[in-house]
């Protein structure tokens, strides 16, 4: 029997407008649920991978609409615990061409972000796992939160389970009184793989290129690993921005020793955006778990997320078929009958 791939974060009631609507003509909102980690998860089970996820929900009828659609896709909801009374949310207007997406956010006192560690029990939790997924959100939403994940890792790391974190740098969602440069590096120390930018190694750890490599992810990496010894694998996309409906995408892996590199793809139109890298990083677990080969994994993730963007809301559901498909050169499109 496979092992449990764990996933812990805020899960929001996600309201957008609908098509290409405005906020400020738009007379209603489509209503969904999603949240980074949760994304993971959700892709894991329709990859065929048994994936669990712990968060926290209010115990009204917002929160069990959340729970019934992490179970509607096959995700194990045993471990999410009930208390508080807010269900965080965003709102969305998406855009096209040269009109940006705008999201505005609303998990200020949720459920989540009062979180205390002594509420999950991560010994139970973790029985039978082996990968545990965490992102830079969920430090960032609260203090509690936080102390919540570190607890998470530190469980993980003395039962051999590997650990992913996605760093996930968003400035404007530290309010508590600390920074991410406060918080996040005991948690990042505890990791075997994480996902981040050079530019992430820059704004939360201070890690700059060195001003004579010719290759600045790897110089940047390289510092990074040298810091955090336990990291091993360093990930992420590359992402050229034409317009809101245009994307170019493609990956990074830095494994200490080389840069593995995917092709580039060319994402045109883009249905939406919105959890593109959660998809990568699931196709990039998946592809871990079951190739053991990093070259291999890391395609999948790229394509994997590539598919995402065809796929309105939050959630990936794209079947390993698909993902095997894309990789194969196979970008017509075509009916299948």
């Amino acid at each position: 029997m496979e092992k449990k791939v764990v996933t812990f974060g805020e899960i929001m009631l996600r309201l957008s407008t609908p098509g290409h609507s405005r906020f400020l003509n738009s007379t209603g909102f489509n209503a969904t649920y999603g949240g980074g980690e949760a994304n993971v998860a959700v892709s894991l089970a329709q990859f065929g991978l048994p994936a669990v996820h712990v968060t926290r929900f209010p115990p009204h009828d917002l929160g069990k609409a959340a729970v019934n659609m992490l179970r509607q896709y096959g995700v194990n909801t045993s471990h999410i615990v009930y208390g508080g009374d807010k269900l965080g949310s965003y709102y969305l207007e998406t855009g096209a061409s040269v009109r940006a997406s705008k999201v505005i956010y609303d998990r200020k006192h949720s459920a989540f972000a009062e979180l205390q560690p002594d509420m999950i029990d991560w010994e139970v939790v973790f029985e039978n796992a082996g990968w545990f997924h965490w992102t830079g959100i969920t430090p960032a939403i609260s203090e509690g939160a936080a102390a919540c994940c570190r607890k998470a890792i530190e469980v993980a790391n003395s039962k051999g389970i590997t650990v992913s974190g996605d760093v996930n740098y968003r400035k404007n969602l530290w309010k508590y009184g600390k920074s991410a440069g406060e918080v996040m590096p005991e948690l990042v120390a505890g990791c075997d793989l994480i996902i981040a930018s050079r530019y992430d190694a820059k704004d939360i750890f201070g890690i700059e290129p060195e001003d004579s490599a010719e290759n600045a992810d790897i110089s940047a990496y390289s510092q990074l690993m040298e810091r955090f010894p336990k990291v091993k694998k360093i990930v992420s996309t590359n992402r050229k921005t034409i317009s809101a409906s245009h994307n170019r995408l493609s990956g990074i892996l830095y494994n200490g020793n080389k840069m593995l590199k995917t092709k580039t793809y060319d994402i045109e139109p883009i249905v939406d955006r919105i959890g593109g890298g959660d998809a990568f990083v699931a196709g990039l677990i998946y592809g871990m778990i079951k190739y053991q080969d990093d070259q291999k994994a890391l395609n999948f993730g790229v394509a994997a997320s590539v598919l995402k963007h065809s796929m309105e809301d939050d959630i990936n559901l794209a079947t390993v078929e698909e993902v095997e498909t894309l990789l194969s050169g196979d970008t017509s499109g075509r009916l299948i009958r």
